[in-house]
């Protein structure tokens, strides 16, 4: 190993392919199933370790037989049972005092106090859930207070590298950089107001120094630091985050006993923060290639640039010629340039292993985590052996991409005429004012009018019908009858416990993605597709691979069923464009505008036929509208105009007296009010709880006029809040919204929830909105 404990000692070469990050969840969720049973008391923190440590031997073994190298630090080790925020939060001592005593007399957290962080307990919530950048990966927000005391805590992931090197493996661990952790943190409970976490950056790197040493003693010849805060334009100055940036990595270069740090930046371009991370001195920079571009005006000589050309974020086949130009690019600038993924492979499913069901075309034009990093192996052959190397690959992948562009279903005649045709009046509707009288005279709804988002739990009885159902071994007319069933059940629950709205459950929808994909021509769907959300969450995105259209009504018989069960409204339930596209893997080769405007067609002539069949309240979620914001300002308002209009396109037809809703759940809301609003919806819901209201100031700031619903319950969490802590929450809401504009809901749909909570926690819901509107 090269020697490091002298800081001007020359690092180690860079492998020539890498990726910056691999599926953490296993092939067959294996690190779900062990979550969930460990959370449950089926099995003991012995148990889940152990599953743990063999999915991370399984991956290793994997990447090798893949091509990476198993002892130059081209494998990444980037596993973690939750969420890697988090993983910072309890490396470095960052938690909140209400968990002070889930601490070991070292600080330590076990995996059940590190679980109870995550999903909280009793009165005590859990860290706050947000979107990471712009995908749909959701991280934990660190609380960081004056109080916080940062120290070592935790030797995982140094434990993490020795368990791979007494296997054979020279890996890289990967870790949160320090400006990202700060900077994504929100001051904890115990702050002053107006205090910055990112006040607490030099005793944060003072940490981050000891931990460097802990991994150059254990053997690490490089450590990757994720830096993806530099690519983002964040309510910051950017000449203070600049700065920041410089004065960190001067400092961890500086350090005396260190590996060689790779800094990575992926999700857009460095832009102005490259030449401060090569000026600094790390011994490598990652930049991502797919959503930024190859750098202008910049000397790289003497820099090692890891050039992310594979995309990290979708699936996709690389044009591996363009790959190779762009990489070629880099190395003009002087550089000496090695090839990885965009982004971590986290993104993307495992392998394309098992989906022969999508056929032989369809399969030729994907590229799941294994066979990018195969790809990768390629681009990395190539540039060091000659093209002739890999001459056969070249030419199969211009073969691939050659017949993808060429297939009827990517420009469909019919599609496309139906988009020229749309007009500037068909995102219109009438003026609130008429809309909102037509709606109280057909609904006459109380004041803080009462429902939930969509979804009520999906039991094992409903998963096996339909698991039964897709084998063949249940009819048609037997899986019919089951849901209808299920939907009666649902409907009169919400009776009995007084909801004013009600909703028919979803029983039959498998995801609110892949429910509508099924049913839409241009998307395909994945056996075993899965990919982490958060947690022991997994979805498993669609494929929207061509041009969209509905062949037939996808969604009337249900809600017209459920509607026949009560004479109170039922909601009829649809997923919007922006978040079709934002959870689906979405083609690349149009705008993003034009596929969310077919899609928005698509679901106009479903809200049509919801009305047709006396459906008077339809919801039209678009959870994603902020998750797919581009990161750079520059580039947001053009995304904008593209989502609101895709979604006003679809809901723009709807009659006066159709109560048009949204729903929106963990984002930055402040951000995107304007947006919000724009979206021109009736009634809109959104996450409010788990950060306690605080998107009301930007909503009062606004003069947001028309109807809202501030989540009261946080569906993330298995905890039941009390009435009391609904009635807080609502009159919070309430001392902002006017009572008439404010509805009461859960933060999200109760999919992933079970019915004893489910029923408590909306009994203690309405038993709150009792209290306030009596107040």
């Amino acid at each position: 190993m090269t020697d490091t404990t002298n800081s001007s000692a020359p690092a180690p070469a860079f492998p020539g392919g890498t990726i910056l990050g691999y599926p953490r969840i296993g092939r067959m969720r294996e690190l779900k199933r062990a979550l969930e049973s460990f959370w449950k008391g089926n099995s003991t923190e012995a148990d889940l370790e152990a599953v743990a440590k063999d999915l991370r031997a399984a991956n290793r073994d994997r990447l090798a037989a893949l091509g990476l190298g198993r002892t130059d630090s081209s494998i990444p080790s980037n596993f973690s049972f939750y969420d890697h925020v988090l993983d910072a939060s309890v490396t470095f001592g960052a938690i909140p005092t209400r968990f002070n005593d889930l601490r070991a007399q070292d600080g330590s957290v076990d995996l059940a106090g590190y679980s109870t962080i995550a999903r909280g307990v009793g009165d005590k919530a859990p860290l706050e859930m947000t979107k990471w950048f712009d995908s749909n990966y959701h991280y934990l927000v660190p609380e960081i207070g004056p109080e916080t005391v940062f120290s070592l805590t935790s030797s995982r992931w140094v434990d993490e590298f020795v368990e791979a090197k007494e296997a054979g493996f020279i890996t890289r661990p990967v870790i949160t950089g320090p400006l990202t952790f700060l900077y994504l943190s929100k001051p904890s409970d115990d702050a002053p107001t107006g205090f910055d976490p990112i006040e607490r950056l030099d005793d944060l790197v003072r940490v981050y120094i000891q931990l460097l040493a802990e991994f150059e003693g254990a053997g690490a010849e490089w450590v990757q630091i994720d830096e993806p805060i530099l690519v983002a334009d964040i309510d910051a100055d950017r000449a203070d985050v600049l700065a920041n940036a410089a004065k960190v990595y001067e400092a961890l270069v500086a350090a005396t006993k260190r590996p060689a740090l790779f800094v990575a930046a992926p999700y857009n371009a460095l832009d102005d923060a490259l030449p401060v991370l090569k000026d600094s001195g790390v011994d490598a920079i990652g930049i991502d290639l797919v959503r930024g571009s190859v750098p202008t005006g910049i000397d790289l000589t003497g820099t090692t640039v890891v050039a992310g050309v594979v995309d990290g974020h979708n699936i996709w086949r690389t044009d591996l010629d363009k790959a190779l130009e762009k990489a070629d690019a880099v190395a003009a600038l002087g550089a000496t340039v090695t090839v990885s993924s965009s982004t971590s492979l986290f993104h993307v499913p495992h392998t394309l292993q098992g989906e022969e069901h999508l056929g032989d075309e369809l399969l030729s034009w994907l590229a799941f985590a294994d066979e990018k990093v195969g790809e990768i192996a390629t681009l990395a052959s190539a540039r060091a052996e000659g093209e002739g190397a890999v001459a056969g690959a070249l030419a199969e992948a211009r073969a691939a991409l050659k017949a993808r562009a060429e297939h009827p279903g990517t420009n469909r005649a019919d599609v496309r005429q139906a988009l020229d045709g749309v007009e500037p009046g068909h995102f219109e509707r009438s003026p609130y004012a008429a809309r909102a009288a037509a709606q109280d005279s057909r609904f006459h709804l109380p004041e803080l009018a009462t429902t939930t988002i969509g979804s009520f739990p999906q039991t094992q009885e409903i998963r096996k019908a339909r698991a039964a159902w897709a084998k063949g071994e249940l009819s048609d007319a037997d899986y019919e009858q089951a849901m209808k069933d299920e939907i009666a059940t649902v409907v009169k629950l919400q009776e009995d416990l007084g909801l004013d709205v009600l909703v028919h459950g979803e029983a039959e929808r498998n995801d609110m993605v892949q429910y509508f994909a099924e049913l839409l021509e241009g998307f395909d769907v994945t056996k075993n597709g899965w990919v982490q959300s958060y947690g022991s969450r997994c979805t498993r995105p669609s494929i929207l691979w061509g041009d969209v259209a509905r062949p037939e009504p996808m969604t009337v018989k249900w809600a017209q069923y459920a509607q026949s069960l009560s004479s109170k409204p039922v909601k009829g339930m649809l997923t919007g464009p922006v978040t079709i596209l934002a959870w689906s893997f979405v083609r690349d080769d149009q705008p993003l505008g034009d596929t969310a405007n077919q899609v928005g067609l698509a679901l106009r002539q479903e809200i049509a036929d919801l009305e047709a069949a006396g459906i008077g309240i339809i919801q039209v979620d678009e959870p994603a509208l902020r998750e797919l914001l581009p990161l750079k300002k520059a580039d947001q308002a053009a995304y904008l105009d593209w989502s609101v209009n895709s979604f006003r396109l679809a809901t723009s037809g709807a009659k006066d007296d159709t109560q048009v809703h949204t729903h929106l759940c963990y984002s930055e809301f402040g951000e995107i009010i304007d947006a919000i609003d724009g979206l021109n919806a009736d009634v809109t819901s959104i996450e409010a709880a788990r950060s306690r209201m605080e998107v009301l100031p930007a909503i009062r700031n606004h003069g947001y006029e028309r109807q809202i619903g501030p989540g009261v319950w946080d569906i993330h969490s298995p905890r039941v809040p009390s009435t009391q802590e609904v009635t807080e929450l609502l009159q919070l809401a309430k001392d902002s919204i006017p009572g008439k504009q404010l509805w009461v809901n859960p933060d999200c749909g109760l999919k992933t929830r079970g019915y004893e909570e489910t029923n408590a926690t909306l009994k203690n819901l309405i038993d709150a909105t009792r209290a306030v509107r009596s107040a």
